[in-house]
């Protein structure tokens, strides 16, 4: 088999593992969530004991936090559980922990899918590349927020603040009925369940407990998020010469990390095996990997691989790779520095 095999071809390898279990997806439900309130509420117990142990506390429950995300993203694609519509209402709760809107993530995330790595279709839940021709012809104030946005500090800084505070809250202009009823019931939702919290702990002992774990693990999401299709030697194609099985081959990154890590992000390193196919459950991805030597030759980025990926900037067509703001060769009166 080929990259130029289509895609039932491909997805055809690992079909056996996209054979989601009801135990199993439970089990991981109940690992996800269940510490990460767990912790939450120890840490509002221990405010008025020991702030050193409070913040002891913030990165294995971001760790959890984290996991219950992927868990939602499995139920978004259908994989989790075996039912559809358990799917959907495990994916709807989830959503709650996480501040997302199940149905309008599931559309946006699809067309990640459907888009990924197809330098002609773009901005389907990715996040922003230009290839260096396309900076170069922006006016100076493009090219500064383009250089703003790319700034790991805003990136992962302000990020997450926007992607899980802000962007689920929005309605789009031309949403269907269907998500913008969604959205607004996620909406409400969420503004009860916050306004509760307040009434019963105060809005300052709410804010300490939650919002250190979350906005670390939206910095890590964002992170993972990122390093999975922006790293050295990724292959972006347009669209004439794109196909399916080589964005998910060459374009999805292998990032291998230890296990405690693993089992926080619920085996999402394994990209490749995931945007192959979707279906496959977290809890099966590995096995998918190990069993199949379709994937023995898919790119492998280790966390320091994807720390230096942070620097890749734009997209030089002419070298087809990622290439740092240094490495474009920009012409200097058109650079900024």
């Amino acid at each position: 088999m080929t990259l130029a095999s289509n895609r039932s071809e491909w997805q055809e390898a690992v079909a056996e593992y996209a054979q989601p279990r009801l135990r199993r997806g439970l089990f991981d439900i109940v690992t996800s969530a269940v510490p990460y309130l767990g912790l939450s509420v120890a840490m509002y117990l221990l405010l008025p004991v020991s702030p050193l142990m409070v913040g002891a506390l913030v990165i294995p429950t971001a760790g959890f936090l984290v996991r219950v995300f992927v868990m939602f993203h499995d139920c978004t694609h259908g994989s989790l559980l075996p039912s559809r519509r358990a799917n959907r209402w495990a994916g709807r709760i989830l959503g709650l922990l996480v501040l997302s809107t199940f149905y309008q993530w599931r559309h946006e995330h699809a067309g990640h899918h459907a888009t990924s790595g197809d330098l002609d279709r773009r901005g389907e839940g990715d996040v922003e590349t230009l290839t260096v021709a396309e900076y170069q012809a922006r006016r100076w104030r493009g090219r500064l927020a383009y250089r703003l946005f790319r700034y790991p500090l805003v990136m992962f800084g302000l990020g997450p603040v926007f992607a899980m505070l802000i962007e689920p809250r929005l309605v789009r202009r031309g949403t269907p009925s269907r998500m913008r009823k969604s959205v607004l019931c996620t909406d409400a939702a969420v503004a009860v369940i916050v306004a509760a919290l307040c009434w019963l702990i105060g809005w300052e002992d709410l804010l300490t407990v939650w919002a250190p774990p979350a906005l670390l693990a939206g910095s890590v999401g964002i992170w993972l998020f990122y390093v999975q299709h922006q790293f050295e030697n990724v292959n972006w194609q347009r669209h004439d010469e794109w196909s399916y099985a080589a964005a998910a081959l060459r374009g999805g990154s292998y990032l291998k990390l230890p296990k405690l890590l693993q089992f926080f992000t619920a085996n999402i390193g394994l990209h490749h095996v995931h945007h192959l196919n979707p279906r496959i459950p977290n809890y099966n991805l590995q096995r998918a990997h190990d069993s199949n030597v379709v994937f023995a030759g898919v790119p492998t980025v280790s966390i320091r691989d994807g720390l230096r990926a942070v620097h890749l900037k734009l997209w030089d067509e002419d070298a087809g790779r990622l290439v740092t703001f240094s490495q474009a060769n920009l012409h200097p009166e058109r650079a900024l520095t």
